[in-house]
């Protein structure tokens, strides 16, 4: 019963990680859309043919309900205030070198759950470099307020390799958005980045040196979150970065957090160096000893030791199988094979058929020629080596001594970064239409939250509504791994069967109970006890009954032996004067003592017989003596 629930458990178990696979994640925050029907209807920008919708939305552009530094939704459908890089990338053959065409870029609707009226930027080639920008509004000053840095990204067709990240470019006097590439300076690099299985989610700024000025790259640690299902789902997703002045930031997907952290404390290589260093003038002495364990200096190898002995020999004991084919080749040559027409020998060389198993060799044990089989060689031992004891002149691991690092400081505020004024996605990529939408900048969580509100919450609506119900997606995800219907079944079939099995129990169980209280030949057990009970009362009151019969019997015959004595007695004295009268009466006593003979033998019959209504009383008979 127990191996019943176990494995029930078991596959209602299996079946809630299918169902979670193909689920997403449910969040907290609630958005407004006016859904006006359940039917299809064509628009402007959606396909007639399309089918694959099952109801509209009301979609109206986003605006910004507080101050923003750079705002984005390619709803007017052109790439204004965007400027495409046309300079070339170092370093990097000249057919892909070049970040130039006007193909590579395009504001279109989503492929799958259009949302009529909404329109994103999607970059439509793939291995090549792409570079495009375009300038905030309002270049932003790390001061007092927070960052936030939100858009959504799609990657339609998944994605192999590639990165969908953006740049904050710094505030610089020769920023030329045209000439855009790889090693123009940035602020931070904010977005998600993939290549063959290794998921990432980069958060990237660059930190000014106090001391000499020089720019390095610090990069957060990696987010402890699965993010393989956001590059494979074709959703659309949501990412949002919050940077506080007190150095805290917190990394959003799709508005749940996956990652926090501090600027000072979460990032490698950290933003302040250690204040000491290894001395790069000191060295390790020659005669410094950094071996635990050395060899034995007073063990010495045996004589009987053959380092020379080999690891296998052949068995002396074998004897070749009988019916081994000597003769006869393991494998020929394909009898049936023919060479090639195109087959050209001065290129190919000279042709040679197949090689195939011989047929006779399929009922002989062997053929070739036959040779004794390998086996262990038993005074194999080695090479030999000395035992390991500890070193008595240890010293440890040798490291250098540490100094004063000459390039220390202390940054308390690495908040206060450059300033940048322009956004950019230079980006390189092996898969084709990648989808950037609704960009915004801005110091005010909730003016993003709500901007997500009428965009991105809108897109997660519709694509819910059209999502495949439970079963598809349980159906979809059999089709892809066939092993999964031995989960349906097991989960499905358990419970019905427990369910049989306790409400439904076997008849053959009831028809036997019955035969047990019907049939003639067995007793009930019940009624047995009772009248085995009634049987020992009877059997009790019948020695009783006996017992009291004998004791009443006894003292009767006492007192006719009494009475007798008397009348002997009595006798004697009138036998002188009536001797004639006397034999008459001896008579009358044999017949009186037979008599009482006879009466005390039917009162013993009748004491044996009284069961029925009550033991009879015995019935006392006295002689009348005759005068």
């Amino acid at each position: 019963m127990k191996l019943l629930w176990l494995w029930m458990c078991l596959g209602l178990l299996c079946l809630a990680a299918v169902v979670r696979s193909h689920e997403e994640e449910d969040d907290d925050t609630e958005y407004e859309a006016q859904v006006e029907d359940f039917e299809e209807k064509p628009t402007e920008t959606s396909d007639p043919e399309d089918n694959s919708q099952s109801f509209q939305v009301t979609y109206k552009t986003p605006v910004p309900t507080g101050k923003v530094n750079f705002a984005e939704t390619f709803d007017d459908g052109s790439l204004d205030g965007w400027k495409i890089s046309k300079t070339m990338k170092d370093d990097t053959a000249d057919e892909i070198a070049k970040y130039d065409g006007e193909r590579k870029w395009e504001v279109e609707p989503l492929k799958e759950n259009t949302l009529p009226g909404d329109k994103g930027l999607v970059l439509k080639s793939r291995a090549k470099h792409h570079a495009i920008a375009a300038m905030l509004q309002e270049p932003f000053v790390f001061e007092e307020k927070p960052l936030v840095v939100q858009y959504e990204v799609n990657f339609q067709d998944g994605i192999d390799c590639g990165g969908a990240y953006m740049k904050l470019l710094s505030a610089t006097d020769d920023l030329d958005l045209e000439n855009f590439y790889d090693r123009t300076p940035y602020t931070i690099m904010f977005g998600p980045d993939k290549c063959g299985e290794d998921y990432k989610l980069h958060f990237i700024f660059r930190h000014k040196n106090p001391q000499n000025g020089d720019y390095e790259e610090k990069q957060a640690k990696r987010a402890d979150v699965d993010l393989k299902k956001i590059y494979s789902d074709k959703k659309t997703h949501l990412y949002t970065l919050v940077l506080n002045p007190d150095n805290s930031f917190e990394i959003f997907i799709d508005q749940t957090s996956v990652s926090k952290g501090n600027l000072l404390e979460d990032f490698i290589p950290p933003v302040n160096p250690a204040k000491e260093v290894d001395d790069p003038n000191d060295s390790k002495p020659e005669d410094w000893d950094e071996h635990p364990k050395i060899p034995n200096p007073e063990e010495t190898k045996p004589d009987d030791w053959d380092e020379d002995a080999p690891t296998k020999i052949e068995d002396p004991n074998a004897v070749k199988p009988e019916g081994w084919l000597d003769d006869e080749p393991e494998y020929m040559s394909d009898p049936n094979s023919e060479k090639p027409e195109d087959w050209d020998e001065e290129m190919d060389g000279e042709w040679e058929a197949p090689q195939v198993p011989n047929p006779a060799c399929e009922t002989a044990p062997g053929c070739g020629t036959w040779k004794l089989p390998m086996i262990d060689n038993p005074n194999y031992k080695g090479k030999w080596k000395p035992s390991m004891i500890d070193n008595p002149n240890y010293q440890g691991i040798w490291s250098p001594r540490k100094i004063p690092n000459p390039d220390y400081f202390e940054d308390q505020h690495p908040f206060l970064m450059t300033p940048f004024s322009a956004v950019g996605l230079e980006l390189w990529s092996m898969t084709s239409d990648i989808y950037f939408d609704n960009f915004i900048i801005c110091s005010e969580k909730e003016v993003a939250d709500r901007w997500a509100a009428d965009s991105w919450g809108l897109k997660k609506l519709v694509a819910s509504a059209n999502e495949p119900s439970v079963l598809s997606q349980l159906m979809t995800a059999a089709e892809e791994r066939p092993w999964l219907w031995i989960v349906y079944i097991l989960t499905v079939g358990l419970p019905l069967g427990l369910v049989v099995f306790f409400c439904f129990p076997k008849k053959t169980d009831e028809l036997a109970a019955t035969y047990k209280k019907t049939d003639a030949w067995q007793k009930d057990v019940k009624e047995a006890e009772e009248k085995e009970e009634e049987e020992e009362q009877e059997q009790e009151e019948k020695i009783r009954l006996e017992r009291r019969v004998k004791e009443e019997l006894a003292a009767s015959a006492k007192e006719e032996e009494e009475e007798d004595e008397d009348e002997e007695e009595e006798e004697e004295d009138e036998e002188s004067g009536a001797v004639g009268e006397g034999s008459h009466e001896e008579e009358e006593d044999e017949e009186g003592n037979k008599t009482n003979e006879s009466v005390s033998e039917d009162e013993m019959k009748d004491a044996d017989e009284g069961t029925g209504d009550g033991p009879k009383q015995p019935v006392r008979k006295r002689r009348v003596r005759k005068e």
